[in-house]
């Protein structure tokens, strides 16, 4: 079957990427482990791109090289978000739960676009009969209503490839097939350490070289 698959980057990496020495993730390799029967024609990659912390001032560096990497397959097409960062003030948890309410200021940050982005182009896509099967990477019930359309009006088939332990139970009822995203899928379908594109040779990070690094 024409099969596109719709990765939501975030709902994948702390999902079943953080944590592991998985995170060099060949994306369509990964699908293509978990998919052998399907023609996977493209990937639409959703994601926002991050900025350094003073906890961790090499993370931006880190998904600037994955970026690079998940570019170098013309199959992959890359959609970004963008992150709000600002002050708010929100109730103390201990304080709240001693019945008191002490507000603090706290920094939050929030990942924009993505799971727009992601229903948007499933939509599109739909409409265009460029698919036969959609297969979305995100296990986020925010995306019922698309994929309740796709499924529905576009009459197409839908696949979930869930990151997480347990499957949303808004989603379920729309997919024509559940899998989880196993260690072993993960293990096989990851780039090689050295790389190279037209702006020349890159690496795999070196923190994510060991397991459990961050």
């Amino acid at each position: 079957m024409r099969t596109r698959v719709f990765v939501d980057g975030f709902n994948l990496y702390y999902g079943c990427l953080k944590g592991s020495p998985y995170k060099w993730l060949d994306i369509r390799a990964l699908c293509a482990a978990l998919l052998p029967n399907n023609q996977i024609e493209l990937v639409r990659y959703f994601t926002a791109r991050i900025s350094a912390r003073p906890s961790d001032p090499d993370q931006s560096t880190r998904q600037q090289a994955y970026l690079r990497a998940l570019a170098t397959d013309p199959l992959v097409r890359l959609h970004f978000g963008h992150f709000l960062t600002h002050e708010v003030t929100m109730p103390d948890a201990a304080q709240w739960r001693r019945g008191k309410i002490r507000p603090v200021s706290v920094i939050k940050t929030e990942e924009k676009g993505s799971d727009v982005n992601l229903a948007t182009h499933l939509l599109m896509d739909a409409f265009s009969d460029a698919f036969d099967m959609a297969v979305i990477v995100s296990n986020d019930s925010d995306l019922v209503e698309p994929i309740s359309l796709v499924r529905n009006h576009f009459q197409k088939g839908i696949g979930l490839l869930n990151p997480q332990k347990k499957a949303s139970r808004a989603l379920l009822p729309l997919a024509h097939f559940v899998k989880p995203i196993r260690g072993w899928a993960l293990a096989q379908s990851q780039f090689p350490n050295r790389m190279q594109d037209a702006a020349g040779t890159f690496h795999r990070p070196g923190a994510w070289a060991a397991k459990g690094s961050p």
